[in-house]
């Protein structure tokens, strides 16, 4: 009987174990599936943000002074040089443009009047001085046919008289650039930006006008290609 007994109780702890054994399991299991589900959410979100980026589009816009006018003695009111690379002589705005577009790969666009502006520097500056004194808004000969297709806009322009070159505000109105991100880059003679980028918030005030633009000054463009690039990476780009 007692046989019977022990052979029984033996039985039973080893009915206990076993279940022990098996409960345990699906914990193992639940903790398995969830590390798995959140390693998931994390590569999605990770695989989305890469889609935006590269679903993203970018439009370069700029205004540059006539790349041939003659840039000797310039002074810093006015912020103006050019750049040679490989040959190829380039007003500052445009070069910083160009290395812009080599790293994200945008569109080109530039910001061009119908009004011919001199080309002999001493009278250009004067011609800037006139339009900012009249606050004209020159006429602008290129257009973009769909600024909705673009997200991001990069807004270049000289620094004439401690303000945009009156093109820019030209430009600036004749689009609603609304949800729109705009990063100003502007070449100067030591102003910086000045107002400017109040200028563009004040103009466009639905779009999200960035801080982060950049700001060089002009003596500095030539030799800035890798500030330039580490700029644009550093924006998130």
């Amino acid at each position: 009987m007692r046989k019977i007994s022990f052979m029984i109780l033996v039985l039973v702890l080893i009915a206990t174990i076993t279940a022990c054994g098996n409960v345990s399991e699906p914990t193992n299991s639940v903790s398995s599936d969830a590390e798995e589900i959140t390693k998931a959410s994390a590569d999605a979100s990770v695989a989305e943000e890469n889609e935006k980026t590269q679903n993203a589009s970018f439009l370069i816009a700029y205004f540059t002074m006539p790349e041939d006018v003659d840039t000797e003695g310039i002074d810093a009111n006015s912020g103006a040089s050019i750049v040679v690379e490989d040959g190829v002589i380039m007003e500052n705005v445009e070069y910083i443009a160009a290395i812009i577009q080599q790293t994200i790969e945008g569109d080109l666009f530039q910001i061009e009047t119908t009004k011919t502006y001199l080309l002999d520097h001493e009278p250009l500056v004067d011609q800037a001085a006139e339009e900012q004194e009249e606050n004209a808004r020159p006429e602008l000969s290129t257009h973009i046919e769909n600024i909705d297709q673009y997200d991001t806009i990069f807004l270049g322009y000289p620094n004439w008289w401690g303000d945009m070159p009156m093109a820019v505000y030209s430009f600036l109105e004749e689009y609603d650039l609304s949800g729109k991100t705009i990063i100003p880059f502007c070449p100067h003679g030591g102003s910086g930006f000045s107002g400017t980028v109040w200028e563009i918030s004040n103009l466009q005030p639905n779009a999200q006008v960035s801080e982060d633009g950049l700001t060089i000054s002009r003596n500095d463009v030539a030799d800035a290609k890798d500030e330039i690039v580490a700029w644009v990476q550093n924006l998130g780009f």
